[in-house]
């Protein structure tokens, strides 16, 4: 696993083992920025949940992205992406969160996020009201993206909070769905 652009372009970074994370393929990255480029996201502040090794914030900041918040609760994966965000010399412009959601979201800044990541486990239940719960929250404006990561075979809701969902594509068994104020623009069509 690697930093596929930006600053930090080839760095190689460490990855969680074990069953309770699933990192985010260089395959599947490269879409993830691809899909935020096309819409013009802006990549200022970005949120990573369960974040695993970092790789999605990490790449956001090799980007140029000013700001990033990982989330995870396993602490062997707090422990890693700290270790990555260190090698790839983004450690100042960092913080990892190690705790449990939905409860780490109350110790978040009262600022929202450019960009939304969330990638949990694909079996994980309960996504649907974490979804709105964020969608709901002062995490996200109008101008927020949210990029939720889930398995090919689940259907992602319609919407997050003031959200909707624009745009679902899927690279084998994974399938990316983003929500933006173009969604919504969309479903006035």
């Amino acid at each position: 696993m690697r930093v596929i652009a930006g600053s930090a372009r080839g760095r190689t970074l460490v990855a969680p083992r074990g069953p309770a994370t699933r990192p985010t393929s260089d395959l599947v990255r490269g879409v993830i920025f691809s899909m935020l480029a096309a819409r013009g996201a802006t990549l200022d502040r970005v949120l990573d949940l369960f974040s695993g090794s970092g790789a999605l914030a990490i790449e956001a900041l090799s980007r140029g992205a000013d700001q990033a918040v990982l989330i995870d609760r396993d602490r062997a994966a707090c422990a890693i992406a700290t270790t990555n965000l260190e090698k790839t010399g983004f450690a100042d412009r960092a913080r990892v969160i190690c705790a449990a959601l939905p409860g780490a979201l109350a110790r978040l800044p009262e600022e929202e996020f450019d960009v939304i990541f969330l990638d949990p486990p694909y079996d994980l239940g309960g996504i649907d009201d974490l979804l709105a719960l964020i969608g709901g929250s002062r995490l996200v404006s109008q101008e927020t993206t949210i990029v939720y990561e889930h398995g090919r075979r689940t259907m992602p809701p319609a919407s997050c909070g003031p959200l909707a969902r624009d745009v679902t594509r899927v690279h084998g068994q994974t399938a990316v769905s983003i929500y933006d104020e173009s969604g919504n623009d969309r479903r006035l069509e």
